[in-house]
């Protein structure tokens, strides 16, 4: 991706008001027209625009503008930007090398298993296929179909893992929510069950225990005194 200048104007008005390069330079290196640089000089055009330093953002080093400066037919040269940025991607399937649409089957399989929620087009934008070959991928009619292996694409390197986790977290949004037969039981959440009274936590159905005997006082004193008593005549044959 070839070097663009940023903001041609706000650059124009820095080299103007800083600098002792001839309309002419500054009018080709913004890509501007010199009458336009000339009005800028003036006062007449780009009122309010600051200034911007091409220095501070490495479009332009200071050797290159004393250069210009010392010889009026000299053209500023651009320079190489340190950073590099993506291009936006056009709508529609993505590009393919020819060198890895072997492996496009591959990657099909793997998103149709581990991700059904993706619709076609998505998988169509992920790694640049059409809809007839993944819909025969998904019946199992693809002429290769014995020999594919799910792989994934991020791996083969035909999409990224941001344009992966995008296209999935879309298709989660659009997903239905599940009614309550598919949820089935399942345990409630704290918030749900942390201002619950405590008569209605008490109150929810337990496992069911078996009935205790309840123990009546009297029979057990007296089957403590009758354990008592055969103690005593116990002893009493002992010492006989």
């Amino acid at each position: 991706m070839a070097n663009t200048l940023l903001m041609p104007k706000a650059t124009a008005v820095w080299l103007v008001d800083n600098t002792a390069l001839s309309f002419d330079q500054i009018a080709q290196f913004c890509k501007l027209h010199p009458l336009e640089v000339k009005a800028i000089a003036d006062g007449e055009s780009a009122q309010g625009i600051k200034g911007l330093d091409p220095i501070n953002t490495g479009q332009l080093s200071r050797e290159e503008i004393a250069k210009a400066e010392k010889d009026s037919n000299y053209q500023l040269k651009l320079a190489t930007s340190k950073y590099v940025v993506p291009e936006l991607r056009k709508k529609g399937p993505r590009y393919t090398p020819v060198s890895k649409r072997q492996d496009r089957p591959n990657a099909i399989l793997w998103l149709v298993r581990n991700h059904p929620e993706l619709k076609d087009a998505q998988i169509s934008r992920l790694v640049g296929t059409t809809k007839n070959t993944i819909e025969q991928i998904r019946n199992r009619t693809h002429w290769n179909s014995a020999n594919l292996q799910p792989v994934d694409p991020v791996a083969l390197g035909l999409c990224s893992q941001i344009d992966l986790d995008f296209e999935v977290q879309k298709a989660a949004k659009s997903r239905p929510a599940p009614t309550e037969d598919q949820q089935g039981d399942s345990l409630l959440p704290a918030s749900e069950t942390e201002n619950l009274p405590v008569d209605d936590i008490l109150t929810r159905p337990s496992a069911p225990k078996e009935e205790e005997e309840e123990l009546d006082a009297d029979a057990v004193f007296a089957k403590l005194s009758s354990l008592k008593g055969s103690r005593s005549e116990e002893e009493d044959e002992d010492e006989q």
